[in-house]
């Protein structure tokens, strides 16, 4: 194509390729810049081989512990080569829904090379320079490995590495107790690794509340995962000891731990290098992600950004959320916003912790006790029960009009249950709408209504609700006698 792009954007993962696809979709003229593989974080390194690998160790565990429903327990031949072969799998199937086969039949002209900014309006690629209405920058983020001494020199995986391994670790350190850590130590020690999780803050999961941490740090210990949490690490040393990688992780508690492979995963850091964003006046703060408002703009004339980038909530469905915003604001100067308080995001950990909104802390500052906070157990949900997975609890946070502002779902298939809830948080929903909706049974989705259940039954059950319903009913007894 020659011309002006109506989008071009940087960056071929979830937001680059949504916001593409979109603008074409509306029948604009869109270019996706990719240095290497199209789809992103997310196909390659994140959520799919991801949750392809915690699926072969779901299955493994089951194995291992099928006396749980009366079945004779086998300890499973764990070959990791043939394991991520099945991973590489997944991936094959996958990829041609971000294939640029797929873009290109679609309007998107995909252009291989790395993009940077030479001037308002202009993004250099090689030796060729692509003209723009408007820019999107989409490249996403990195994993961040720490300042520890000796530990850049054992070559450490990472998210983006770990996928080529093709032997079993015997002993792993995580470095990091966030969702990547704990999904990736558990799958790791269900295969077979003996796993350690060093976590530098006081709980797991720093992002959610400390009792849903402790739960899952329980959960972990109780499958031999190794959790050490509020230490941090001090430094590596002995290497060579196992491997010509392993070593001794020490600790700055004076612990240590021997490991054969450390997996760090501490946290990422934006894509913004060699971009030229000065060149078009685009701000990063002080952690180098790309400043913007809530219309996804940069301080740059006619250029967004969206994703890992900006510095949000670093999951696939805000880079998709964001891509949709800025497919409108930048085709059609529309003034959409983005909203995060109604983006669930879950960690695929087992039991699975899912959250949506406000959690139950935040709401009580808000509100004191007019928030409506409301827990069921799963040791009572009928499902959890039949699938010998009865631990954990779903959480519905209200306002003081019972709208539903936010959920915490820990347990089996928390990530679907999600799902309702947010859709309620969406359209403005109350309580009382989960309650009255009729879910199937015996299902887990079960589980947020039955707390739905108990906020309506302590508002109608309750003694001054008893005494005038009960003189109703004395009332109406009177008046209703049967006629001689």
């Amino acid at each position: 194509m020659s011309g002006r792009f109506d989008l071009v954007a940087i960056g071929g993962g979830t937001a680059g390729l949504v916001a593409s696809l979109g603008v074409a979709g509306l029948g604009g003229r869109a270019a996706l810049i990719e240095a290497d593989r199209v789809g992103g974080d997310c196909l390659w390194t994140g959520c799919v081989p991801s949750k392809a690998l915690l699926a072969a160790a779901a299955t493994a565990h089951g194995m291992r512990t099928a006396d749980r429903h009366g079945l004779d327990p086998v300890e499973p031949v764990v070959d990791l080569a043939r394991v991520m072969g099945a991973v590489r799998h997944a991936q094959a199937v996958i990829e041609p829904q971000d294939s640029p086969e797929r873009l290109a039949a679609h309007g998107v002209e995909v252009v291989r090379g790395r993009g940077r900014f030479v001037a308002p309006g202009r993004i250099l690629v090689g030796e060729r320079e692509l003209r723009y209405r408007t820019a999107l920058i989409a490249t996403g983020s990195r994993p961040v490995v720490p300042p520890v001494e000796g530990l850049a020199e054992i070559e450490p995986l990472t998210s983006d590495t770990v996928w080529a391994l093709d032997r079993l670790p015997g002993r792993l350190v995580v470095l990091g107790g966030g969702p990547i850590g704990c999904e990736l130590g558990q799958a790791f020690a269900r295969l077979g690794s003996t796993v350690t999780i060093v976590e530098a803050l006081p709980h797991l999961l720093p992002r959610e509340a400390a009792d849903v941490g402790a739960f899952l740090a329980g959960a972990l210990r109780s499958e031999g995962v190794d959790v050490r949490v509020g230490v941090r690490a001090r430094s590596v040393g002995g290497a060579g000891v196992g491997t010509a990688r392993g070593g001794v992780l020490v600790l700055d508690d004076g612990g240590e731990v021997p490991f054969d492979r450390i997996l760090v995963a501490v946290g990422r850091r934006p894509a913004t290098a060699d971009l030229g964003l000065d060149t078009v006046g685009v701000e990063v703060d002080e952690k180098g992600h790309v400043v913007v408002d809530e219309r996804l703009r940069t301080t740059g004339n006619r250029v967004f950004a969206a994703g890992d980038v900006t510095g949000a909530m670093p999951f696939t469905p805000v880079a998709a959320h964001h891509a949709r915003i800025v497919v409108t604001n930048a085709l059609f100067r529309a003034r959409r916003r983005a909203e995060h308080d109604r983006i669930p995001w879950v960690t695929f950990t087992s039991p699975e912790i899912a959250r949506v909104g406000l959690d139950a802390d935040t709401a009580r500052q808000r509100w004191g006790d007019r928030a409506v906070v409301q827990r069921y157990d799963y040791a009572e949900l009928d499902r959890a029960v039949t699938h010998a997975a009865n631990r954990g609890w779903a959480e519905l946070v209200g306002d003081p009009h019972r709208r539903l502002v936010g959920a915490t779902v820990v347990g089996e298939a928390a990530g679907e249950s999600i799902a309702e809830l947010t859709a309620w948080i969406t359209t403005g929903g109350r309580i009382d709408d989960i309650s009255t909706t009729v879910h199937a049974y015996p299902t887990f989705a079960e589980g947020p209504s039955r707390a739905a259940d108990d906020v309506l039954r302590a508002r109608w059950f309750n003694p001054r609700v008893t005494r005038i319903t009960g003189r109703l009913l004395a009332v109406l007894r009177r008046l209703d006698v049967p006629r001689p």
